[in-house]
């Protein structure tokens, strides 16, 4: 349940720890610390937090997720998905509400992978994945409108429509000299010649621009600026602060979607990672770890951190395969941290709200709404649906309507799936001369139910069986129920009572292992009776042929003996 990937290669295969492997994992981590870096400033801010908080969740979190983690290559830290909740949290609640948010999600995340949630969180649909994903990238982009064009708004409405309302309405405002700044970050980090990995993109528009703002005197908004010193925001003192039970109730929601969320987004990493070296990682051990790394954040001031698909995938593609490439790029972070903190506050906020655009721009999955119109109906108005519900209302909200949305329509498909057979069909495996002989058995009707007997598809069993003319036995065939649950047995109760009221024989033959396992559960198996239970379709009808000829000698009986003829 709980097996650190570290731990289990030191244990089994500590002969992968070459020097040349742990210095390419060194090697792997600096390079992801260098992305990390400017993203994690990047999406403090947008969060609405100071540049130091990211970087912290980036050191703590990203070492602890490495350290516990189940994958091999995982890197953790603050993402692009978390930025519309803790904006949100930390305008309702401030500070003190995203810390206890952090820390129960934590809770609640480890919880998830005690109770080996990891394979579950899997089953989410992928149009709802896609539609809340995408439309936390519109916002994100959102958010950064008011820095890219140097409005200058000290406050910014919280809802979609309202905010660019807000920007329209004091576009004149713009300054062109933070336009023009990010423009040239945007271009250089589009641009960037990709034999230069070794210093990313956004790194260079980093020091670049902040050089240039430096000598030139540019009249643009910097950290320093936005912030002031933002170096004692940046220790490393644990300072959790005290909370009731009140503010536990409040936050609850909120925390059980950061919970969810960054289960979702981590062991979507994960598996994508997987694909990409070809291993396996333990998704109940990865959603451990993420509980704890967020513990560890909240503890040191953090804010919510998840695996982040992007520096997992730059960390495989420059030679990663070990825990320990992780936990170098949480040192390096750290080390930068130390040592550099004081120049951060020259960076421009222009520069690093274009490094959140080409954030945004990778969380929106284009492809899928290209698509739109060549999937489902069902799954395309899902996706719609969440991602309006994202955009325009709130995430919370787009999740669960979503859920529900899929949930209906995966009941549909069941009924849809489901029927009730009266063919030629149900004779399959019999001879020509067994098959007439079975049809001369008219009082005999032989009904087959095909497809899973769950809720779904249960009413339009009863609705079916309900209209069988009157007849001495039915033989049910269930060769093709791979799964019964409460539902479909009730429906299956309702049709015996029927029987039983009619005098009509009910036979079942063919009942798989699940669906038989239900029916002795709920004593059905005694109730209809074991001599009504037949393996093949053979033995059913020689059942019913018996059962007939009793009925037929009883009423042959019955009527010799009746007085008068009455």
């Amino acid at each position: 349940m709980f097996r650190p990937k570290l731990f289990a290669l030191i244990k089994n295969r500590p002969q992968e720890f070459t020097l040349t492997r742990v210095v390419t994992d060194i090697n792997a981590g600096l390079i992801v610390a260098f992305i990390a870096i400017p993203l994690s400033i990047a999406l403090a801010i947008a969060s609405g937090v100071t540049p130091g908080k990211g970087l912290i969740t980036a050191v703590v979190a990203g070492f602890l997720i490495s350290f516990f983690g189940g994958s091999r290559v995982q890197i953790g830290g603050p993402t692009g998905a978390f930025v519309v909740i803790v904006y949100a949290i930390v305008e309702q609640y401030g500070t003190t509400g995203l810390i206890t948010a952090t820390a129960m999600a934590g809770i609640l995340l480890i919880a998830m992978g005690l109770f080996k949630f990891g394979k579950i969180i899997q089953y989410i649909p992928h149009p709802i994945v896609t539609g809340f994903t995408s439309g936390i990238a519109v916002v994100l982009f959102s958010t950064q409108i008011n820095d890219f064009l140097g409005l200058g708004l000290s406050s910014v409405p919280s809802d979609f429509i309202g905010k660019w309302a807000a920007f329209l309405s004091h576009i004149g405002s713009i300054n062109f000299y933070t336009v023009i700044l990010g423009l040239g970050a945007l271009a250089l980090i589009i641009f960037y010649p990709k034999k230069f990995k070794f210093f990313p993109g956004p790194l260079a528009a980093i020091l670049i621009s902040s050089v240039v703002v430096k000598v030139f005197h540019l009249p643009v908004e910097t950290i320093y600026s936005h912030f002031g010193d933002i170096t004692k925001t940046a220790s490393f003192n644990p300072d959790m602060p005290s909370f009731g039970f009140e503010m536990i109730f409040k936050l609850f929601k909120p925390a059980m979607t950061i919970a969810v969320l960054a289960g979702i987004e981590s062991l979507l990493s994960a598996v994508v990672a997987d694909g990409m070296i070809n291993k396996k990682h333990n998704s109940n051990t990865e959603l451990i770890a993420q509980g704890i790394a967020n513990i560890g954040s909240a503890i040191f001031g953090g804010i919510p951190a998840t695996g982040a698909i992007a520096r997992t995938a730059a960390n495989i593609n420059n030679g990663g395969r070990t825990p320990i490439a992780g936990i170098a790029h949480a040192f390096f972070i750290f080390i930068i941290m130390l040592a550099f903190m004081k120049y951060i506050t020259l960076i421009p906020m222009s520069v690093l709200a274009a490094i959140l655009f080409t954030v945004a721009y990778k969380m929106t999955d284009f492809g899928a709404f290209k698509e739109i119109l060549k999937a489902p109906r069902s799954d395309s108005l899902i996706l719609i649906i969440t991602f309006v519900l994202t955009v325009f209302v709130d995430l919370v909200y787009a999740i669960e309507i979503g859920m529900i949305f899929a949930a209906f329509l995966f009941m549909k498909r069941m009924g849809d799936i489901a029927n009730i057979d009266v063919s030629d069909d149900v004779y399959e495996g019999l001879e020509e001369d067994e098959i007439e002989e079975k049809k001369k058995l008219k009082d005999v009707v032989v009904y087959e139910v095909n497809g899973p007997f769950f809720f779904g598809a249960a009413s339009i069993f009863v609705e079916h069986m309900e209209k069988i003319k009157e007849c001495k036995v039915i033989i049910l065939r269930m060769r093709k129920v791979p799964a019964m649950d409460a539902t479909g047995y009730h429906a299956l109760y309702k049709i015996y009572k029927k029987c039983a009221a009619t005098n009509t024989n009910l036979i079942i033959c063919q009942v798989q292992k699940q669906p038989l396992k239900v029916l002795k559960n709920y004593g059905f198996v005694e109730i209809l009776g074991r001599e009504n239970f037949a393996l093949n379709i053979d033995t059913a009808f020689k059942k019913a042929s018996r059962r007939i000829k009793v009925l037929e000698e009883y009423n042959e009986t019955f009527h010799l003996n009746k007085p008068d003829g009455k």
